[in-house]
């Protein structure tokens, strides 16, 4: 009897330790998302700027796969074009259309997209407010809301609205915005935030009706 006990008492032994090693904690997974991005930057050759030096002139040298991090949300940015029209201004609540591609860091992977035919008709919109220079957003329609069934709109991506003019193409030489943007868990959807998902981002706006 007390050789089965002591038995028993090594095999919840190596279990426990076992499910110790196996449980991953906030703080792995946090470790897990620097890497991820650390990595990526890395094997995309990205050329990090400071916020200083982006708010000198607010331009990111595509030519030197230049990103600006903002320090106090752990967003990097690269405006791949300003875009056509004006800024949204304060006080003003727009009507603002998407098209993205969204991959996960941690997998190297395509999680979600509206850049495919069937969607051509059919980008998200979202409605965005500026207030004393803060925007706010919420889905309309789209893939990002039927995806995560909520119509929040990740925080990474009213970051660039400061910096991009959200206009409609009217002439023939006439280009929407697009961003390329590096969104850690905290900035990013709702799976992001639960699982701790680091996502990047290639992201047009172009202003709606």
């Amino acid at each position: 009897m007390r050789l089965l006990s002591c038995t028993l008492a090594a095999l919840l032994a190596v279990f426990f330790l076992t499910a110790c090693r196996d449980t991953e904690t906030y703080a792995d997974q946090k470790n897990k998302e620097r890497t991820a991005i650390r990595k990526f930057i890395e094997a995309k050759g990205i050329k990090v700027i400071s916020e200083n030096e982006f708010k000198q002139d607010t331009i990111t040298d595509v030519s030197k796969k230049e990103f600006v991090l903002f320090e106090n949300t752990g967003i990097y940015m690269q405006i791949v074009r300003r875009g056509c029209g004006d800024k949204i201004k304060n006080g003003e609540s727009v009507k603002v259309l998407c098209r993205f591609n969204e991959y996960n860091l941690l997998t190297d992977s395509l999680i979600l997209t509206n850049n495919v035919l069937y969607f051509s008709s059919l980008p998200d919109k979202m409605t965005v407010t500026n207030t004393l220079g803060t925007f706010t957003a919420t889905f309309i329609n789209g893939v990002m809301p039927s995806a995560y069934g909520s119509t929040s709109v990740p925080a990474g991506w009213l970051v660039p609205l400061s910096y991009v003019n959200i206009g409609r193409m009217l002439k023939e030489d006439d280009e929407v915005a697009k961003v390329n943007i590096i969104v850690p868990h905290s900035q990013g959807t709702s799976r992001a935030l639960t699982s701790v998902i680091p996502c990047y981002y290639e992201l047009t706006y172009e202003r709606g009706i």
